[in-house]
């Protein structure tokens, strides 16, 4: 190894240990004091029922964790949330299970809480899956009610969610294990089962307090919404249990008889390993961003056997579109090249730019993988596409387009990391958030942003220096260096991939050694869902 390599190692490791410490952190939720309190009630906290309610030994793929990560510190912030999500087994059938965290504001809806909701719903529609609700809230955080109540995609969005999943045939088991009052009332009962833990669950549309007020009744929550006056009175929920584990016992009793449904048919062999380390790539990896690196390699480090059947290799080069396997499952990947390449003229480096070339060839592999049923994975490290005259001249607009129509187009799943740059239009080529990826995760190496820190401070100042002359005013070579930091590391501050993780941007920020168990799951979730018919619609040639 040489002593490139050994730099890239240490600062990948180095932050490898903030990602950890970043988890170990948000996986605490409103800490230990608040966990206590919640097994003092005799209560299991939202990631113990998780861990409980899932087939033991298996794999649990969270979605979310890092929401809401530095955000609502004027509340007392809101770690992951409010609420733990992602997707695992029950009785060998993978599903989505969502958790209220109690720890966290009494499992109060902030409007990251409500996002999250809506992206696990989402999650269960695309890919047809089961999805258990663990329901322990105290419904939404008032003080940004209209953060959360009114629009398209605020609180009652799960509510519609629930109606179109029930049409779609997609099973929705709820357990009230604590609160769930007002509006939340709604999600349990919508599902297509409801349980109820005695004495600590509790559901209905308005408390004793507000009772009281409403129309003058005295009466005690329990009495009011508890679990005898539900399953034996109201028959709003179907059955009571003893304690959080009867509960969890009896919807794994229930998922070990659900039928199975038609299948997409993805195709899938025996796994192999790589045959390079995976653990290389945090030395293949460059520390410094400009300096190039061969994206082969980290693919190698991905892959079973560390075989890649390459698509057009001689052709749009700075685009690595092939074939290959993980964990058994075929893919199609397409990846941004970085590496320096000898050229008639000299040497080239790549630098993750998509030419008209590179995206012409891209339309192609894809329009291929859909015929072919065979699912897409796109590793980002991209700065955008080429632009200058010459680029303008060979219709880089016109063969973008193409990408981007083909991509948008695809019904076969997509599933996106940010392993690097992840800048401008060549986020959205590379299937960013807006294009419907079934999971997008970042590297911590990952840059999300119009363009990148440097250029973007640059470009801030100068119109910010314009507006002060424009002002008659001047700024000073000392000043003008000031306010260049400023704005530098206001901008870095929302590169930063926890800063798209906290708002969902991203479903979190993983280990590259993460990478193939994600896919893996990934496709394994979208195989319950059968594929439409690819239509990629008008594409100029």
């Amino acid at each position: 190894m040489d002593l490139e390599f050994n730099k890239n190692e240490d600062h990948f490791r180095s932050l490898r240990a903030q990602l950890q410490a970043k988890k170990k952190k948000t996986q605490l939720g409103g800490g230990e004091k608040k966990i206590s309190e919640q097994h003092s009630k005799g209560k299991l906290t939202a990631r113990e029922r998780i861990d409980y309610l899932r087939d033991p030994g298996t794999e649990f793929l969270e979605i979310g964790l890092l929401a809401g990560d530095g955000m609502y510190a004027e509340q007392g912030g809101c770690p992951s949330g409010g609420v733990v999500a992602g997707i695992g087994y029950i009785k060998r059938r993978l599903c989505v299970i969502v958790a209220n965290d109690a720890t966290v504001k009494a499992g109060a809806w902030f409007p990251i809480t409500a996002k999250k909701n809506l992206r696990a719903q989402e999650v269960a529609m695309e890919n047809r899956l089961p999805i258990v609700y663990l329901v322990d809230s105290a419904g939404v955080f008032l003080p940004m009610q209209d953060e959360i109540f009114p629009d398209k995609e605020h609180f009652g969005r799960q509510f519609r969610n629930n109606a179109k999943m029930s049409s779609m045939g997609i099973v929705q088991i709820a357990a009230i294990m604590g609160s769930c009052v007002a509006g939340g009332a709604y999600l349990p009962i919508m599902s297509d089962e409801a349980m109820i833990v005695d004495k600590t669950g509790s559901i209905f549309l308005a408390g004793s307090y507000l009772v009281k007020a409403a129309i003058g009744e005295d009466i005690d929550n329990e009495t009011l919404g508890g679990a005898t006056t539900h399953c034996e009175i109201s028959g709003v929920t179907d059955n009571k249990f003893p304690n959080d584990q009867a509960c969890l016992d009896y919807i794994r009793n229930l998922f070990d008889k659900i039928g199975h449904s038609e299948i997409a048919g993805f195709d899938r062999v025996e796994s192999k390993p790589p045959q390079e380390k995976p653990e290389e790539i945090y030395g293949i990896f460059p520390h410094d961003r400009a300096k190039p690196y061969d994206m082969l390699e980290i693919i190698k480090r991905l892959t079973d056997h560390s075989a890649f059947d390459e698509y057009k290799p001689l052709y749009g080069k700075t685009l690595l579109c092939g074939y290959a396997r993980i964990d058994g499952w075929a893919v199609g990947i397409l990846a941004n090249q970085r590496k320096t390449v000898k050229t008639k003229k000299g040497e080239m480096q790549m630098g993750g730019v998509i030419y008209s070339d590179s995206a012409d060839k891209a339309a192609r592999f894809i329009m291929n993988c859909n015929q072919r049923k065979i699912p897409l994975v796109f590793l980002q490290d991209v700065s955008g596409f080429m632009v200058g005259s010459r680029a303008e001249q060979g219709g880089i607009i016109k063969d973008g387009a193409k990408m981007v129509n083909a991509m948008a187009n695809s019904t076969v799943p997509k599933f996106t990391f940010l392993i690097g740059n992840s800048y401008g239009a060549g986020n959205y080529a590379m299937c960013g958030k807006a294009y419907d990826p079934r999971l997008i995760y970042a590297w911590p190496t990952a840059q999300l942003a119009v363009m990148s820190g440097s250029s973007a401070a640059k470009t801030l100042l100068q119109i910010r220096i314009s507006t002060l002359k424009a002002q008659g005013k001047t700024i000073s070579e000392d000043e003008e260096k000031k306010l260049l930091k400023e704005i530098t590391d206001r901008y870095n501050d929302q590169l930063s991939p926890y800063y798209a993780a906290a708002r969902l941007w991203v479903d979190g920020v993983v280990d590259p050694l993460e990478t193939r168990k994600i896919v893996s799951m990934g496709i394994e979730a979208a195989n319950q869902a059968p594929v439409e018919k690819f239509n990629v619609g008008v594409i100029q040639t």
